[in-house]
C-alpha cells in the first residue's frame, strides 16, 4: 500500500534533447510511460480522438499509442470505460502493474478505485497540476467551426515549444497548414469557460494523496536560475512512498535538482482558478451567438494589452504574462 510522506520536491526535465522538445514540458510523461511500457506494464491516460473531437481515457500498451497521449489538452476528458479496462486488465496480467495519469479529481478517483478493488499496491498515480476544466462542448464546437471553413483537423497542439517552452504556439494543421487556435487559449486562460466545480477545486493545494504530482516548474528561472532549460522544466512533488520509489527508476532519465514548496509556488497549488467577472456573460453569449462570436469577444487580444505584454515581458526577461499574474507571485515569494 501507497503511505503518505512528507511532500518531497524536485525540479526536472528529460535528458534526451529531441524527445525533450517533443513534449510540452519537461517531458516527465515520456520518461514515465516508457518506464512502464519498456518493462512490459500499461499505462492509462488521456487521448485525443480526431474524428469527434474528444479526449478519452484508454489503455496505452505500446509507444504508437505513448505517442497519442502526449501532449497537453485543454479540454476536459471522459473516463470512458478506463476503470473497467485497467481493472481487468490488471486481473488478467497479475504481475504487471499500471500508470494512470490524469488531474487531480480524476487521479484522486482512480485511487479511491484502486483501494476499494484491492490493487493500490499494483497501481502508480499521477496527478497534473490543473488550471481547470473547460466544457468539453465548447471544444468540439470550435474544432468543428475550424472544419466547416477549413477542412479536416489532422493534428493539435495547444503547446509547442518551436519558440521555447516559456511562450508556446497553439494551432491545429489542416491540409498541411497551420491554423492559429490562439483565441481559444486566451479564453481558457481568462477564466470564462471552466465547469463550475473547477472554481472550487480541493486539489489545488501541494498535499494530496496520489503518487506524484507533475506539472510546469513556472518561474524556475528566477528561483533556480542555474537549472533553468529554455526548451522546458517540470515539477515533481512526491507524496507517497511509493511515488519516491518510481522517482528514483526514472531518476536516470532525468537531469534533476531538489527543490521546495517556496520556489516552486504557483496559484494552482495554493488555490482553485478564480470565476472570471465576465463568465455569466460569456455564457449567455455564447448561447444566443454560438462559439465564433464569443471566441471573437473574448479570445481577441487588444493592441493595448499587447503593448502592455511586450513591455513586461522586455522588461522580465522574456517572460510573457499569459499563464498567471507575475505580481502575485513575487509577492507570495517574498513573503
Amino acid at each position: 500500500m501507497a503511505d503518505l510522506i512528507d511532500t518531497i520536491v524536485y525540479a526536472g526535465r528529460l535528458k534526451n534533447k529531441v524527445a525533450l522538445m517533443s513534449s510540452s514540458s519537461g517531458g516527465v510523461f515520456i520518461a514515465l510511460s516508457d518506464f512502464f511500457l519498456e518493462n512490459g506494464n500499461a499505462v492509462a491516460a488521456a487521448i485525443y480522438n480526431y474524428d469527434n473531437h474528444t479526449t478519452e481515457f484508454q489503455m496505452i500498451l505500446d509507444k504508437k499509442q505513448q505517442e497519442r497521449a502526449k501532449g497537453s489538452k485543454y479540454m476536459q476528458s471522459k473516463p470512458g470505460d478506463i476503470y473497467r479496462e485497467t481493472y481487468h486488465w490488471l486481473k488478467e496480467n497479475p504481475e504487471k502493474k499500471l500508470l494512470f495519469v490524469g488531474m487531480g479529481c480524476q487521479s484522486d478517483g482512480f485511487r479511491k478505485f484502486s483501494e476499494i478493488k484491492g490493487i493500490r499496491d499494483r497501481v502508480y498515480i499521477v496527478d497534473i497540476i490543473c488550471h481547470g476544466s473547460p466544457s468539453p462542448k465548447l471544444w468540439r464546437e470550435y474544432a468543428k467551426s475550424i472544419e466547416r471553413k477549413d477542412g479536416k483537423i489532422t493534428y493539435l497542439t495547444f503547446k509547442d515549444k518551436r519558440n521555447g517552452w516559456k511562450f508556446p504556439t497553439a494551432y491545429v494543421m489542416v491540409g498541411g497548414q497551420e491554423y492559429s487556435i490562439r483565441d481559444y487559449v486566451k479564453v481558457f486562460y481568462n477564466r470564462c469557460m471552466l465547469r463550475p466545480s473547477c472554481y472550487e477545486c480541493p486539489y489545488a493545494t501541494t498535499e494530496r494523496k496520489t503518487d506524484i504530482t507533475i506539472g510546469d516548474f513556472w518561474h524556475i528561472e528566477e528561483t533556480i536560475p542555474d537549472f533553468y532549460d529554455p526548451n522546458g522544466n517540470s515539477l515533481f512533488l512526491i507524496h507517497t512512498n511509493q511515488g519516491g520509489e518510481l522517482f528514483e527508476k526514472i531518476k536516470n532519465d532525468l537531469d534533476c535538482r531538489p527543490s521546495n514548496t517556496t520556489q516552486c509556488w504557483q496559484p494552482n497549488l495554493e488555490a482553485p482558478t478564480k470565476k472570471s467577472e465576465q463568465r455569466e456573460e460569456f455564457w449567455n453569449d455564447y448561447q444566443k451567438k454560438g462559439i465564433d462570436f464569443v471566441m471573437k469577444k473574448y479570445g481577441t487580444v487588444s493592441m493595448k494589452t499587447k503593448i502592455k505584454n511586450k513591455l513586461l515581458k522586455i522588461m522580465r526577461g522574456g517572460y510573457e504574462l499569459s499563464n498567471f499574474n507575475y505580481a502575485t507571485y513575487s509577492e507570495r515569494r517574498i513573503a
